[in-house]
């Protein structure tokens, strides 16, 4: 049995929270927020997760360092938004090689780092992993067969938290590509909003489909230009991720994209799903990531002239429609 402690209470952290506490372990959760602490404390449940219980074991605290101290490994369930902040609340608690494991998603737009940079940055003598994959909340907390892939700087590392979160009902694999990984978490949910978006819209299935598709694209060319190993894009942190968020309603991404198709701006759309919508985030950072790295992202452009420039979705799409003609895919050679 391990000692986890699992630093957010959003609804991902409170359904990892479920999943380890089924696999035997004993986990602590942190909230910053007092409110949410007396209701996971005395509700044993969260307000966005009804019906989902905390086991009794679970213990709830606000003190961070407690949360640190008492952990054999941490799990950084932190919206993208604070990462960076919690980090460095935390650094001082945290012992050298104490395993810190990013679960959240995202871009700091004011560096255009990776969550675990930010982390590795602030707390240098931390082993910093990822876990990432098409994993609802709303689905791992209800014991539905889920699949995720776990990053981490060693196989050893690897193969010890594909051990902890394994179960008959989470599936884990191990993988070396720590910013593939990461990279595919971000960025497809910039590519939902898309896919919402067209849904708001009224578009139909043909294109969803080519939002994914040529999503992929967009993403695999960027991270690659960045030095990630392509098959992750086309793995489970990269197309198994972009398929399940372009296409649920448990999506925020989608939801937040379905409202601005239908001519909310993107501040109401944001109200409206009431939950971190980390594509708005990470939408600025993708788009100066591809500047940087000279890599056409044109999906990810129209998203940005949507949200902070005031496009008109349907021009948007018929912008995309009308680029000029080009081969599918460049690397194919003609007989």
């Amino acid at each position: 049995m391990a000692k986890i402690s699992m630093i957010g209470a959003g609804t991902w952290g409170i359904g990892l929270t479920v999943l380890l506490s089924n696999n035997g372990h004993q986990v602590t959760i942190w909230s910053a927020v007092p409110a949410e602490v007396e209701m996971l404390r005395s509700k044993r449940e969260h307000k966005n997760l009804p019906g989902v219980k905390l086991a009794d074991s679970v213990a709830v605290t606000e003190d961070l360092e407690e949360a640190v101290k008492g952990a054999d490994f941490l799990v950084m369930a932190v919206a993208s938004v604070y990462t960076r902040t919690v980090a460095r609340q935390m650094a001082s608690y945290v012992p050298e090689g104490m395993i810190i494991v990013d679960v959240a998603k995202g871009i700091e737009e004011s560096t255009l780092m990776t969550l675990s940079r930010q982390i590795s940055q602030e707390i240098p003598q931390a082993n910093v992993a990822v876990l990432s994959g098409p994993s609802h909340a709303e689905e791992v907390s209800r014991r539905m067969p889920t699949t995720c892939v776990v990053g981490a700087k060693n196989r050893h590392t690897a193969e010890y938290l594909q051990k902890i979160f394994m179960s008959d009902v989470f599936r884990v694999y191990t993988s070396p590509d720590m910013l593939g990984i990461e990279l595919g978490g971000a960025l497809k949910n910039v590519i939902a909003l898309a896919a919402g978006m067209a849904d708001g819209l009224g578009c139909g299935d043909n294109t969803k489909a080519a939002l994914i598709t040529r999503g992929i694209a967009e993403m695999a060319r960027l991270a690659t230009a960045m030095g990630a190993r392509p098959e992750t894009l086309y793995g489970l942190s990269g197309i198994g991720d972009l398929i399940v968020t372009c296409a649920s309603m448990h999506s925020r991404n989608r939801r937040a994209g379905i409202l601005i198709g239908k001519g909310y701006t993107m501040e109401a759309a944001m109200k409206e799903v009431n939950m971190v919508v980390e594509g708005v985030y990470s939408a600025k950072a993708a788009k100066a990531l591809a500047e940087k790295y000279q890599v056409e992202m044109p999906i990810v452009e129209q998203v940005n002239q949507i949200l902070f420039y005031g496009k008109a979705v349907r021009d948007a799409v018929r912008e995309l429609m009308l680029r000029d003609k080009t081969i599918e895919n460049p690397m194919l050679p003609w007989d």
